[in-house]
């Protein structure tokens, strides 16, 4: 199965727009979202995926974020600051990752196959042990080209690709 992977969307719809039609190419069912989505309208740019998000540090709009995930319908869930998933037997930790020390605990305890992280902007796919550490870039202008992206992981592969959403 393919998930797709976006953070740090901060209200920038044409980019959310853009990553779903990524996520659709890849024949994606489900999304992960690690925070900072800003607004409840950003997530109908989603509509038609299992979305699976936590809160990051500029998400104020709790409740109108949870009407919209409920909005989404499926399985969609905000799970508020953390998450433990699990996408066919591969264990995925998802926190906005304000704290790299933090998100570098959990790679190093070697729990979960897969920490996903926002915040920093910048895209990483890093191995510390037997876990992949993984931040999907950001979605706002003053973002680098090159860390505008969203990332695809492959869970029967366990592999990840990165794509622009300026493609």
């Amino acid at each position: 199965m393919n998930i797709g992977i976006i953070a740090d969307t901060h209200d920038n719809v044409d980019a959310a727009e853009r990553a779903a039609e990524i996520f659709a190419e890849e024949g994606v069912e489900i999304v992960v979202h690690c925070g900072d989505f800003i607004a409840p309208p950003l997530l109908s740019a989603l509509e038609g995926f299992e979305v699976h998000g936590v809160l990051g540090n500029n998400d104020g709009e709790i409740s109108g974020l949870e009407v919209a995930f409920d909005d989404l319908g499926s399985e969609s869930e905000l799970h508020g600051r953390f998450a433990s998933l699990e996408f066919d037997g591969l264990s995925v930790a998802v926190l906005h990752g304000e704290s790299k020390a933090e998100v570098e605990a959990l790679a190093d305890a070697e729990t979960y196959d897969v920490v996903c992280y926002g915040h920093h902007h910048e895209r990483e796919r890093t191995e510390r042990g037997r876990t992949t550490v993984l931040n999907p870039g950001g979605q706002f202008p003053t973002i680098p080209d090159d860390h505008r992206t969203v990332a695809i992981l492959d869970t029967r592969s366990e592999s990840v690709r990165f794509r622009s959403v300026l493609e």
